[in-house]
């Protein structure tokens, strides 16, 4: 989770009128010379005629304009040093200090006035939360978390607070280490961008994902993941999901492995050498020359085969699949008869013929050989129809042949994968696995 610095606050109060001056009033005895007069203590919101000098908004604000901060910070040091302020002229004093402060980026100054002013009971109720807020930003831009959190609470009050709140209460929560709270103020936030029929920020789905691995709540964790891979995939996301959302899910079989990584070979870019060769040896073995032949290809259109110690088994390994490939395609129609006779035998064809772009006569006896029955096991056969489906460019089809996938060991988790991968496309893949 990357540090996230928020503006600087002199946008932000402007954009919240909070480098607007208050409405100064003089008290009666400033305003006519023959008045009675003032008590000795000066009115509540009256600032005497000695602050209302210095810190008149009318000359104060073209200060702040013009940068002549010198002068700004001049008036506000003489004014300090005036006695008996009486909390109004406290108030309008800190007002300006913030002014300054957020125009010069001084930080620790905008701090201390931010909090006297809130702290000074002056502030218009519609006013508290925007201040409260800014006080937050302050914090959190100074990693005093916890501090930030607690004035970001104060921003939302008894409400939901905005969206930017939210936001910054948030990544206080994950940044002090409060990952629990981080998490649980999150996993809604998501839930709400996607009912609107948004697309949640790649920011917030990782923050939610982190959050989730950091209290390990992997329900949580592969949540984000899915949504990871849906809205902004790539390599990490989809490679996690697999090996967390299939491989190393209870209950997983080894036996249904290869499938597993036809799904990572159409999801990724790039694969571990290793498992361009694992899965080019295991189709060899199981009687998928052309596929293995694609794979080993791939391994290399990617960069990551023919290269290092393992060059020269690379390159064995493409020849042999290359040698095979071209003595099936040569006898594989001569095969059909014998392949008839029972379901394995037709879904193996229909598959061989598949690697082979063959899709008009590979789908047909994939799905003769899943009605003729007697396989070992129907919902592989019908996880194979689904990618073949997928290579043909079906989609439709092939999802609908996916959701019909529900036995375990892996197999109902690559269908449910497939889908994703089928309903949000990525870049990413070799165009020969698709």
């Amino acid at each position: 989770m990357s540090h996230h610095r928020f503006a600087r606050l002199a946008l932000m109060l402007a954009a919240l009128g909070l480098n607007a001056a208050p409405a100064l009033t003089h008290s009666a005895f400033a305003q006519n010379k023959d008045a009675p007069a003032a008590p000795a203590a000066a009115p509540t919101d009256s600032v005497r005629p000695e602050l209302f000098k210095l810190l008149d908004p009318a000359t104060f604000k073209p200060l702040i304009d013009s940068k002549n901060f010198t002068e700004a910070q001049n008036r506000i040091t003489q004014a300090e040093a005036i006695a008996n302020r009486t909390p109004y002229e406290n108030y309008v004093l800190n007002r300006m200090k913030l002014s300054l402060a957020s125009n010069t980026n001084n930080d620790q100054m905008a701090i201390s006035a931010l909090e006297a002013i809130v702290a000074s009971g002056k502030l218009a109720p519609a006013d508290v939360a925007h201040y409260q807020g800014a006080l937050g930003t302050y914090y959190y831009n100074a990693k005093n978390y916890p501090k930030a959190i607690e004035a970001f609470k104060q921003a939302q009050g008894d409400s939901k607070g905005s969206d930017a709140v939210n936001t910054a209460l948030i990544r206080a929560y994950y940044l002090s280490g409060d990952y629990a709270s981080a998490l649980k103020a999150q996993q809604p936030v998501v839930e709400a961008q996607e009912k609107a029929g948004k697309t949640p920020t790649q920011e917030d789905l990782r923050l939610y994902a982190t959050a989730a691995n950091k209290v390990k709540d992997n329900a949580a964790y592969q949540d984000a993941l899915e949504k990871l891979v849906a809205y902004y995939p790539n390599d990490d996301y989809w490679t996690d999901l697999i090996s967390r959302g299939i491989v190393r899910k209870p209950g997983f079989s080894d036996a249904n492995i290869l499938d597993v990584l036809r799904l990572e070979l159409a999801a990724v870019k790039q694969m571990a050498p290793e498992t361009y060769t694992e899965m080019g040896e295991q189709l060899l073995r199981d009687g998928f020359p052309t596929e293995a032949r694609k794979v080993v290809d791939a391994g290399f259109a990617a960069g990551v085969l023919g290269k290092g110690a393992n060059a020269a088994q690379h390159r064995g390994l493409r020849d042999r699949a290359n040698k095979q490939a071209a003595d099936d395609a040569k006898t594989i129609a001569s095969g059909e008869t014998n392949a008839a006779k029972t379901g394995t035998g037709l879904v193996n064809l229909g598959w061989a013929y598949v690697t082979m772009d063959q899709f008009d006569k590979g789908i047909p006896f994939i799905e003769r050989g899943i009605a003729k029955g007697g396989l070992k096991s129907p919902d592989e056969a019908k996880l194979r129809l689904g990618m073949a489906y997928a290579r043909a460019g079906q989609k439709d089809k092939a999802i609908q042949t996916f959701e019909t996938v529900k036995a375990g060991g892996g197999l109902a988790d690559t269908a449910k994968y497939w889908i994703l991968l089928l309903k949000h496309p990525n870049q990413g893949g070799s165009s020969e696995a698709k």
